[in-house]
Formats: C-alpha cells, sequence, structure tokens
C-alpha cells in the first residue's frame, strides 16, 4: 500500500510517500506556505510531481488543534480537513494529528544518530516520554505506552502564560505581551523568542536594537547582548521543560525538536540549561532522573505519521 504522509508547519510543508511504518525517503518534498492558498494545492502539486500514484491512506499532521477530522493552523490561516484530503487524494482513510502528537509516534522510529544529547540521566524502558517543539511555534506532548498501544496526547502548551518568579521575568512578560496583554510561553521560546529577547535585553540597557534569531545565535558570545539574550531563553527554556517534567515525569526521557531547538543545543550546556531545569528546591534531586536529547530528524513527523497510519490500519 502507498500513503501520503504530511507534515504542515507554519512556514513550510512536507510530504511524502510512505510503505508500511517506513517513508520513502526519496520522495519528501518542502514547499514553502507562502506560495500556496491552501494545503489541497500543496497536496495537488505534490502529487502530479510523485507522478499521480494510487494512495490508500493518508496522514496529516498540522501546527495547530485538531478536533474532529478538522483542524487550523496557530500560525498561519489555513483550515485543514480530512474531507479535503480524502478529495483531493482519493485515500479512504485519513487521520489528522497536531504536529507534536506526530513528533510522539515517531520516536520508536528514530536511528540512534537522530538524536545529540543535552543532558545526561537513564531512560526507563517503557517510562512516559516528553516530546517539546521549539520552533515557528512551541507545544509539547506526552508519549504514555499502554496495554492498548501507545497513547500521544494532543495539547496547545505553547500558549500556557509565560511563569515569572522575579521582577525581570515580569519585565519580559510585559516586554513580549501581545495587543491583548499576555503573555504566552511561545511569545519568548518560539523562533521569533530570540529576537523578543534581543530586543528586551537592548532596550533594558538604553540601546535598544532588533536582530533575528540566526543572527542573534551567530553573535553570541562575542555579543554580550547577544549572550545575555541567549542565556535568558535557556534559563526559560529550563524552568519551562522542568515544570513539564514534574507534570508528566517523564522517566522515559524528554526530547527538543524543532529548527531553533537544533540551533540551540550546541550552546545549551554553556548558557547553564542544567542549573534551570534542576532549580525546583527539595525536589531538585528527583530532576536528576530526567535524561533530554535533541532529535535532529528532519522528517521525524512524517514517519510519526507513517507509524500512526500503519498502527491504526
Amino acid at each position: 500500500m502507498t500513503r501520503l504522509v504530511v507534515d504542515i508547519g507554519g512556514t513550510n510543508t512536507r510530504a511524502a510517500l510512505a510503505e508500511g511504518q517506513a517513508i520513502i525517503d526519496t520522495s519528501v518534498r518542502r514547499y514553502r506556505n507562502d506560495g500556496f492558498d491552501g494545503l489541497c494545492s500543496v497536496l495537488m502539486r505534490f502529487l502530479a510531481e510523485a507522478g499521480s500514484p494510487r494512495i490508500d491512506g493518508a496522514c496529516a499532521a498540522l501546527a495547530g488543534p485538531v478536533q474532529g477530522g478538522r483542524g487550523r493552523l496557530t500560525n498561519l490561516d489555513w483550515s485543514i480537513d480530512a474531507a479535503d484530503i480524502a478529495r483531493v487524494t482519493g485515500a479512504d482513510r485519513v487521520r489528522l494529528l497536531n504536529d507534536l502528537q506526530a513528533q510522539g509516534h515517531a520516536l520508536d522510529q528514530l536511528a540512534p544518530d537522530a538524536l545529540i544529547p543535552v543532558l545526561d540521566g537513564p531512560r526507563a524502558v517503557g517510562g512516559v516520554r516528553l516530546v517539546i517543539g521549539l520552533g515557528t511555534g512551541v507545544n509539547v506532548t506526552v508519549v504514555h505506552r499502554t496495554p492498548a498501544g501507545r497513547l500521544v496526547t494532543a495539547n496547545e502548551a505553547g500558549h500556557v502564560s509565560l511563569p515569572v518568579a522575579s521582577e525581570d521575568d515580569l519585565s519580559l512578560a510585559r516586554f513580549a505581551a501581545g495587543e491583548d496583554g499576555f503573555a504566552a510561553v511561545e511569545d519568548v521560546l518560539a523562533g521569533r523568542g530570540l529576537a523578543t529577547l534581543y530586543a528586551w535585553v537592548t532596550t533594558r540597557a538604553g540601546a535598544p536594537r532588533r536582530l533575528e534569531g540566526s543572527a542573534i545565535i551567530a553573535a553570541a558570545p562575542g555579543d554580550p547582548a547577544a549572550e545575555l539574550a541567549l542565556r535568558s531563553y535557556t534559563e526559560m527554556l529550563g524552568r519551562v521543560a522542568g515544570d513539564l517534567a514534574l507534570h508528566h515525569l517523564p522517566y522515559g526521557g524528554i526530547y527538543l525538536i524543532g529548527g531553533v531547538a537544533r540551533a540551540m543545543t550546541p550552546h545549551l550546556a554553556r548558557l547553564g540549561l542544567d542549573d534551570s531545569f534542576r532549580a525546583k528546591g527539595r525536589f531538585s534531586g528527583l530532576m536528576e532522573n530526567f535524561a533530554i536529547a535533541t532529535i535532529t530528524d528532519d522528517f521525524a513527523a512524517l514517519r510519526g505519521c507513517a507509524a500512526h497510519l500503519a498502527e491504526t490500519a
């Protein structure tokens, strides 16, 4: 059977063909969303370029909430409907997942070299696993093994309130808040958050400047403002990840994924992720039980979609 798997982000959409739980790596194509008026246009282009194969099933992962076979992207004005995908592809079985759910389904499909260790710790076989996505947006999923199979939760955790524990945190929250006055975790830990942090740091120093995220990472540690922005990012990431670890007790490991996660990974040890993640008062010792690694496989969500389709056949 030939299946279609799709990973729809806020900036790009990836599509591929799959057989069983394995995607056909040579079939993967990436499309910039700003060149299309919606997902159906992307799928028609992909299927034409793939030679118009017969599609037996389809699974799409999207960066936004999913309910009742419909979803809407959080950072792009696209609506996704399983019925539309069925019409365009001819598939008689279509599944929609939140993008982080797809990443959770992918964990057992990853090659060993697709993981970069970030914080050491044990990984209990069969333990709960936590995936944190850091890219155009931010989200989280929790992966449970149950007697009935794998349970991967849907969440919109990037939109919870930004933690505030000090005057500096309050200053950042006020600076990062949108017109509605609400500062979410995503406002600081998503890609645009690096630019926000740099602007906040330089504004507080009396010399406001703006840089994009990639330029900030490239400028550190030589540029003190860039280094401070990255340190502030790392401290907030550690605090948020630590809170999530206490919520879910992921003895099976914590996995970071997304473009920002990959870009920041070489710097996290220098910037003190260990200290901020484990600063949980009398529960600091418990935090030693949670290992963190970064996933480097760009096709992880596609692999997760393929695995989910195979498991629900």
